[in-house]
């Protein structure tokens, strides 16, 4: 079996710990908490003078107030994802980073000379209706994402490895706090096994980890091994190569005094990510944005080509004009992929699917124009507006070739943990059409992998602008 370099990729744990949504409520709590301050300050104003004509000096202050606090709430660790505290510590924490912002205001109006120009009580009275306001707002999030979570919406699917101290205490503290969403499936059996987990059941050890993650489909995977256990967390990760699930580890620290900065910690527990997706939280959010903004402006603007090539594949043969397949989109789950008909109807064997030859006698005198210049592809922009696809990624390929390749070889199906797209890397150095050997595949899955790795708007957009010059070139597709 061949391996695909580049793998496995290392990177910090981020908000996809605790939900695919945490940068979308992180970005929600960040507006929230200047409408809280913006709001308090005008119903104290209206209180205190009975109108919300504001002066210069308390609109600028406002706004003074509103700067300072997206500046100081978040390096006082105000949206941190991972939070390992309880809700009293987060309201202190929260009240201590408001307090810095008054402090902060004083000292600018003392500067300034304008401290005469505003009301004590009103500041005074803003000041803590704004703190419990915030206190509130919190308490109420905690208390809706639990219920939610608490029903199995948006909740995260953990298989455990192994049943250390270190395991026992992170589970207690997923248990603890139920607005996580995280769910422990049960553990996995090692060597190293030290207590027993109330609650969570043994799945199997080591040789049954493949059948398990079929069986089970965690989101994620958490190793909770000591140090020492360094062959089996590489076999952990060599047994998980081909799936696309964000694999912790949660190393039994215990009995040792370590400190490490490249950790976070969940109850005291620290956890480091081996592998998971570079595009989570705020990046899915600005791949997302990019993806639906570009696919609407591009099937805007070329739905009159598109109802032509519609009208083509109506007159080249019978049949449909969308062809539909089912693949494998982000995580492996299935999607069906929508492409401009480019082939006589025929029937395929059960479970097989050819991929398209040099003068392949199903394909249809339109659809060879449509395949070579890849507008059969442009149905797609569909897929990507129901947020099946991106505009860039991985080329999503047939579940069956997925199968085949996958045995054949080792972290293939590491390329599902981005949304698959229309265009990509791989299409841009060359790698379109058929892969009728190994060794093209494999060169097709590595530049995947580095697309993965590397992802950023910038590599985004320098695909997309290649992209025409490779399409004007016609080559190996056909």
């Amino acid at each position: 079996m061949l391996t695909i370099p580049g793998l496995p990729q290392l990177k910090r744990a981020e908000s996809h710990f605790f939900s695919k949504y945490a940068a979308l409520l992180d970005i929600t709590l960040r507006v929230s908490d200047v409408f809280v301050i913006t709001l308090v300050a005008l119903a104290v104003y209206r209180l205190e003078f009975g109108n919300l004509e504001m002066g210069l000096h308390y609109t600028s202050g406002l706004m003074r107030t509103v700067l300072v606090a997206l500046v100081v709430f978040p390096a006082a660790g105000l949206y941190r994802s991972w939070r390992g505290e309880n809700l009293l510590q987060e309201v202190v924490r929260l009240w201590a980073a408001w307090s810095g912002v008054m402090v902060i205001l004083l000292a600018m109006a003392w500067a300034l000379k304008t401290t005469d120009a505003y009301s004590r009580i009103a500041a005074g009275a803003w000041f803590v209706a704004t703190g419990v306001v915030l206190s509130l707002d919190r308490v109420l999030l905690r208390w809706t994402l639990g219920h939610i979570r608490m029903r199995g919406v948006d909740s995260r699917r953990v298989l455990l490895i192994g049943s250390t101290q270190a395991g026992q205490r992170i589970v207690a503290a997923a248990r603890g706090s139920a607005w996580m969403g995280l769910d422990v499936l049960g553990y996995i059996s090692t060597p190293y096994d030290q207590v027993d987990i109330a609650g969570v059941p043994e799945l199997g050890d080591l040789s049954e980890l493949a059948a398990k993650m079929a069986e089970y489909a965690p989101d994620q995977i958490w190793i909770a091994l000591p140090m020492r256990a360094e062959e089996t967390i590489q076999k952990v990760l060599q047994l998980t190569l081909d799936t696309p699930t964000t694999v912790r580890l949660v190393p039994d620290f215990f009995g040792y005094e370590l400190i490490n900065h490249h950790t976070v910690s969940l109850a005291g527990v620290p956890v480091i990510t081996l592998r998971s997706s570079r595009v989570e939280g705020h990046a899915g959010i600005l791949k997302a944005i990019e993806d639906r903004s570009i696919a609407f402006l591009l099937l805007v603007l070329l739905s009159p080509l598109m109802f032509l090539l519609a009208l083509g594949v109506r007159a080249s043969s019978s049949g449909p004009v969308f062809f539909k397949q089912k693949r494998h989109g982000l995580g492996g789950k299935e999607f069906e992929v929508l492409k401009f008909r480019s082939m006589w109807m025929h029937a395929e064997d059960q479970g097989a699917v050819t991929q398209a030859k040099r003068n392949d006698a199903r394909v249809t005198r339109f659809g060879r124009f449509l395949r070579s210049s890849s507008l059969d592809e442009l149905p797609q922009l569909i897929n990507v507006l129901r947020g099946d696809m991106s505009i860039v990624g991985p080329r999503p390929h047939a579940v069956e070739h997925n199968h085949h390749f996958s045995e054949k070889l080792r972290g293939y199906m590491q390329r599902h943990g981005m949304k698959p797209g229309i265009t990509g890397l791989a299409q841009i150095k060359g790698f379109r059409g058929e892969t009728d050997t190994l060794d093209k595949m494999a060169s097709r899955v590595e530049c995947d992998i580095s697309y993965i790795k590397h992802w950023s708007l910038w590599l985004d957009l320098k695909i997309i602008l290649s992209t025409p010059y490779v399409l004007m070139r016609r080559n190996n597709a056909f």
